[in-house]
């Protein structure tokens, strides 16, 4: 039986995340069951550990810090869905790349839900909508566990998007769930990925936590 656990942590500054799950990374043992933990930020600029600062192009009042997660820079901000996957990949027998597409996967079934098509972009990971990036992906991999994962726009402010170039790639464009369905919400979006959780990666028993850190 594979389980799963998914804590909904409410809104979380980028830096406590981030402690913490490389924390539970580090000395979690084999027999510690996977999670996910659904959560937003408060706004900041993530630079992946390859990341190049050029690629911030107009200066803000909005911090940027250096992660140690793969990708460029990217935007976190509230009405945006975080997902945290802290999955042992050597247990459930997945390769980086087949993290990353089954969880672009998911970001790609929760959007059919809503009706909206999108798709992915080869050398580019992430999910898009006509070219549009709606989704970024970022992992880091540790003792054969992952964690970091996707960040899925849903009814936030984009304006700050141009003030990089997101994932390192110059003239993209951003989009949001909110520009197809009217009167989304981070809630009902989050119960549709905790569904298709189920599905794509083969969890059979899943426990939800809700409770803010």
């Amino acid at each position: 039986m594979e389980n799963l656990i998914i804590k909904s942590l409410g809104l979380v500054p980028y830096h406590k995340s981030w402690k913490l799950m490389k924390e539970f990374t580090i000395k979690r043992k084999t027999d510690v069951q996977d999670e996910v933990w659904l959560l937003e930020h408060t706004p900041i600029f993530t630079l992946g550990y390859n990341g190049d600062t050029s690629h911030l192009i107009k200066p803000s009042s909005i911090p940027i810090t250096k992660s140690d997660r793969g990708g460029n820079i990217t935007y976190h901000a509230p009405g945006q869905l975080v997902g945290y996957l802290l999955v042992d990949l050597k247990r459930k027998n997945l390769r980086i790349h087949d993290l990353v597409r089954t969880t672009e996967n998911l970001i790609i079934n929760t959007l059919k839900d809503y009706s909206i098509q999108s798709h992915t972009i080869k050398k580019a990971p992430g999910v898009y909508v006509e070219g549009a990036k709606i989704c970024s992906l970022g992992f880091r991999i540790k003792n054969g566990c992952s964690y970091h994962g996707f960040a899925l726009n849903i009814n936030m402010d984009l304006e700050p998007f141009s003030y990089i170039n997101p994932c390192g790639l110059e003239g993209i464009k951003i989009t949001q769930i909110k520009f197809f369905v009217q009167n989304i919400d981070i809630e009902n979006v989050q119960n549709k990925i905790i569904l298709n959780l189920e599905q794509d990666f083969g969890y059979t028993n899943i426990d939800i936590k809700k409770y803010n850190t």
